[in-house]
């Protein structure tokens, strides 16, 4: 690059001189906004020290065992007269197809990882690095299974980190654009890193999409209906309908009361809630407030009552009708089987006719990689941020869950936004990923204790709310599970041991894809297909031995299991109920105004109060 810019012109190198002046400037601002961030919160400073604790076990582990030692050395040396030997006979042949790095790895997607020397050897040594890596923490047997996870999560952020597509002078595409732009990307990148950290609580939180693309209820959110009920949690939505007749049994959706709502109903064709409103349900949909300092106190007992029950109860108002078919998604259908099991310890059980889980953990076993960050020392460090704050702000677990994914969901829009300079394209599924939710102190430190750590609900009466004991055991509503094969939140196969829990009938459906794609997954897109299975065996292996594949999406034949079993009255259909027709009034047009808090919005004016 210097011998470049050494036969550059007059003008070009004025040129430069600006963008190196451009380049300077943003470098003192950007740091200027690191020390403005300070000393990491404790959920930053706990994870920090799970990390290099794990770390340093892992290699004392490693360096105990002589014979481990010896065989990574000599694979590491093995590799390297390998690769160097290959080059060698094969003259170095520019246009060779069968080097380890022309992967199916989108981060060595540029021709030069292949075409150039210099950029084909350092992607192949980075690759075979990699490996090793995880060859040598899968071959460590001294410690114990959850700590080995954890070592192996965060070596591979580790080794993620590490590789040449995340820096200027090793990426050839970057560099490429740097010569051409004369340093324009990295002023253009700078300006957006400062930004993002400006707008991050913990790490970054990198931009995904053109955020300015999207208004919620101008073109995501947009199913027509009215807020008709809420409280200091909720607002419930009665979505107007599309036919002329519904079923009578209404529908209530609990989303997950992490996230907003309008992951369920993004733009027309793209939602869940109007495909469901176009079959003929009543639909009703609870949309959680995004909660700050002053709901610190708001429990899990809070959630079931002002949630489901008090959406159920209002329900009854606006049209009637005492018996509801719940439909649940993730955390969402974690409350859902707590409000189930409440309802039938209480006896009113009656109430709901079925329920659907989607992508949702009953049993907590095995909750995957998410388990890394569930010990003492990463819950206590959680613990004690809520207690400061008295709540967790959503851009903390927005960060989290992007590490699950670390190369799709991070290193490349970092590459992508940082060191290309370019703005991310629109895309309403990653505005809503963006767009979080604060959690309270007094129920996200008790869900994560008494299900993530202690795995409490699935033990009789392992749980109480307001003083009732509750067992998953003794629900007999018909139940409907849907998961992932992909599922990087929700483990498909811990999914599958929540069918194992209600003594009412159980239909289990494993969907293509992952967490949001498998779930939102329109019928006239035609893709991921599905299994089904009418038998439910012990484990979920032995379900999937013999499951049954079939093309398309899940949504029709959960339709056909609504229906079939009438749980919905096909030969009993009502006129079509209008929002406001019964005892409640219209408060707002749907989407409402809990679904539009931001985060700092949120924040800004419960700490002006």
């Amino acid at each position: 690059m210097q011998q470049s810019l050494n036969n550059l012109s007059l003008e070009d190198q004025q040129e430069w001189n600006e963008r190196l002046k451009a380049i300077g400037e943003e470098s003192q601002a950007l740091m200027q906004v690191v020390q403005e961030h300070g000393v990491p919160d404790e959920v930053a400073k706990a994870i920090q020290e799970d990390m290099t604790a794990t770390l340093q076990a892992g290699m004392q582990t490693f360096f105990s065992n002589p014979q481990a030692v010896f065989e990574t050395q000599a694979k590491l040396l093995q590799d390297q007269l390998e690769f160097w030997q290959q080059q060698w006979q094969q003259g170095w042949q520019l246009d060779r197809d069968d080097q380890q790095a022309t992967p199916q790895d989108r981060r060595f997607k540029d021709d030069a990882w292949r075409s150039e020397p210099f950029y084909r050897a350092i992607s192949e040594q980075y690759l075979r690095y990699s490996r090793l890596m995880e060859a040598m923490v899968d071959s460590l047997h001294g410690l114990p299974e959850k700590q080995r996870r954890s070592l192996s999560f965060y070596a591979r952020q580790y080794v993620s980190a590490l590789s040449p597509s995340n820096f200027l002078t090793t990426n050839p595409e970057v560099m490429r654009q740097t010569l051409e732009s004369k340093g324009q990307n990295l002023v253009e990148g700078m300006a957006q890193l400062r930004k993002d950290l400006q707008n991050s609580a913990i790490g970054i939180n990198v931009t995904m999409t053109d955020r300015q693309a999207f208004e919620v209820g101008k073109n995501v959110a947009i199913t027509p209906g009215s807020v008709i009920y809420e409280n200091e949690l909720i607002q419930l939505i009665q979505y107007a309908p599309a036919t002329e007749q519904v079923f009578k049994t209404p529908l209530l959706v609990v989303p997950p009361w992490i996230n907003k709502y309008y992951i369920l109903d993004l733009r027309p064709g793209n939602s869940m809630v109007e495909w469901l409103v176009e079959q003929g349900h009543t639909v009703f949909l609870i949309s959680w407030r995004n909660v700050g300092p002053n709901q610190r106190t708001l429990t899990w007992a809070d959630y079931v009552q002002m949630g489901p029950i008090a959406a159920m109860e209002a329900i009854e108002k606006a049209c009637g009708e005492k018996s509801v078919n719940l439909l649940s998604y993730c955390v969402g259908g974690t409350l859902t089987a707590s409000t189930l099991a409440y309802l039938t310890s209480t006896r009113r059980g009656r109430k709901v006719r079925s329920v659907t889980y989607m992508a949702c953990l009953q049993d907590f076993r095995d909750p995957g990689e998410l388990g890394v960050f569930v010990n003492d020392r990463v819950v206590a460090g959680i613990e004690r941020q809520l207690e400061r704050d008295g709540y967790l702000d959503g851009r903390v677990l927005s960060f989290v869950f992007n590490l699950l994914k670390e190369n799709d969901l991070y290193w490349s829009f970092y590459v992508n936004n940082y060191l290309k300079g370019q703005a991310p394209s629109s895309f309403d599924l990653l505005y809503w990923n963006t767009d979080g939710t604060n959690l309270p102190g007094g129920t996200l430190g008790w869900y994560i204790r008494n299900m993530y750590k202690d795995n409490r609900l699935v033990e009789p009466n392992g749980i109480e709310i307001d003083g009732v004991k509750i067992d998953l055991r003794k629900i007999s509503t018909p139940s409907y599970f849907i998961s992932t094969k992909e599922d990087h939140i929700s483990k498909w196969n811990s999914t599958y041991w929540g069918t194992q829990l209600p003594k009412g009938p159980v239909t289990f459906v494993l969907g293509g894809s992952g967490h949001i794609a498998g779930i939102v997954n329109p019928p006239h897109k035609n893709k991921y297909g599905y299994w089904t299975n009418d038998t439910l065996p012990p484990t979920p292996e032995q379900w999937f031995e013999g499951a049954t594949p079939h093309e398309g999406s899940w949504w029709p034949h959960w339709q056909n299991w609504i229906t079939q079993n009438g749980y919905v009255d096909t030969q009993k259909l009502v006129a079509a109920r209008q929002p406001g027709e019964g005892e409640l009034e219209i408060i707002e047009p749907a989407p409402g105004r809990y679904v539009r808090q931001s985060i700092q919005d949120v924040l800004k004016e419960q700490k002006a109060k």
